[in-house]
């Protein structure tokens, strides 16, 4: 293929990169430098932190998770906030066949140049736990509502403070004419567990 004198490649991040839009330009707050793999009585933690080309998130321990007591249709453009029982505690339990929805701890600041894509982590997918996000836009910046769906027969444990997912940067060969902010995205800014907005 071609290029362009000066064209540069789209490419995924490092843990420099990281390090640097982190401690100098508030791209992840808080930010933990390496990967934290125990806690303070030397517990055994699922690990987050700055990886290799990633950034681990945790979640914090404001839970919504889904029941439907009222047998009422999900639906995105009219969504019934009764839907959810409100959780606070280090561990949520998700019903079997059902899913919760919570947020980072961590506050994201996304550069106009980058796009980011989050993954679930192994430890969870393993369990039949899946961790879904969209990506996070040009210039999105807020707190990530993650959305864990239990998959299983089995009630499925969520541990607040800990790893749950992977953030992979990605830099594009050039910045995007419209960023998430010049749109005025619904969900920029967001803090807490937000739900769907039509």
């Amino acid at each position: 293929m071609n290029r362009f004198y000066g064209e540069k490649d789209m490419a995924i991040k490092s843990d420099k990169w990281i390090r640097q839009m982190s401690l100098e330009h508030g791209m992840i707050e808080p930010y933990q430098e390496g990967q934290v793999r125990y806690g303070e009585n030397n517990e055994r933690l699922i690990s987050y932190g700055t990886s290799s080309y990633g950034y681990d998130v945790r979640c914090s321990n404001e839970f919504k998770v889904f029941t439907n007591i009222n047998s009422a249709t999900v639906d995105p453009k009219h969504f019934d906030e009764g839907s959810f029982v409100d959780v606070v505690s280090d561990v949520c339990v998700i019903p079997p066949n059902s899913f919760a929805l919570a947020r980072t701890v961590e506050y994201f600041r996304i550069p106009r140049d980058v796009l980011t894509i989050c993954l679930g982590k192994s430890t969870y997918a393993r369990c039949g736990i899946i961790v879904n996000v969209t990506p996070l836009e040009p210039e999105w910046e807020g707190h990530v509502t993650l959305e864990f769906s239990n998959t299983t027969t089995l009630p499925a444990k969520i541990y607040a403070n800990e790893g749950v997912a992977q953030m992979l940067f990605l830099q594009s060969d050039e910045v995007c004419e419209t960023s998430y902010r010049d749109r005025g995205g619904k969900y920029q800014g967001q803090t807490g567990v937000t739900l769907p907005k039509a």
